[in-house]
């Protein structure tokens, strides 16, 4: 059984954050994010750390107990130090560029895919001779970062035969044999 949901939350220099009807906002000079908690779960500060407290001990409410913990401190990670995910493009001839917010990239279709990203996900992308095109996202929102990675690779899955596709930097892709030829 997990006990995330018991350990506290230090809370970082710079940012502010309140408790009113149930709803729990953290904010900095240039950004804010905000939570719904549900009824019954209780947070309590004190000179610097967050505790929250859980209604009862039945099943629902521990794990959303847990939830709400991994909620709220990465809102706290995100507005200090933010979140940075890179991608990579495995294939012959795949390419990713931006102007701006929009991204282009070419998968081996017959056309060029545009993706207009949004205005909360800092978008740059990286392309040296010799290794994968980079996407790199960042964002102080890690739900939409994860949401817009998700959206990009969705696009070129990973293909477990030849190994094309748009995967995570490090990530490892189970290869399969495939045929034989008898």
């Amino acid at each position: 059984m997990s006990r995330i949901g018991l350990s506290p939350i230090n809370v970082p220099e710079g940012l502010e954050f309140s408790f009113v009807e149930q709803t729990f906002s953290v904010k900095n000079q240039n950004n804010s994010l905000s939570i719904k908690i549900d009824n019954g779960f209780d947070i309590q500060s004190d000179s610097g750390v967050i505790n929250i407290k859980r209604p009862n001990n039945n099943k629902d409410s521990r794990s959303k107990h847990g939830l709400y913990r991994s909620l709220i401190n990465n809102m706290f990670i995100g507005l200090s130090k933010g979140f940075e995910l890179e991608l990579e493009l495995h294939g012959v001839g795949y390419r990713a560029s931006n102007k701006g917010q929009l991204l282009e990239l070419s998968l081996g279709y017959s056309h060029n895919i545009a993706m207009q990203v949004c205005e909360e996900v800092a978008l740059s992308t990286e392309s040296e001779k010799g290794k994968q095109p980079k996407i790199i996202l960042k964002s102080h929102d890690k739900e939409l970062i994860g949401m817009v990675a998700a959206k990009i690779k969705s696009l070129r899955k990973h293909d477990p035969y030849k190994g094309k596709g748009i995967r995570f930097v490090g990530e490892r892709v189970r290869r399969k044999a495939g045929k034989t030829a008898s």
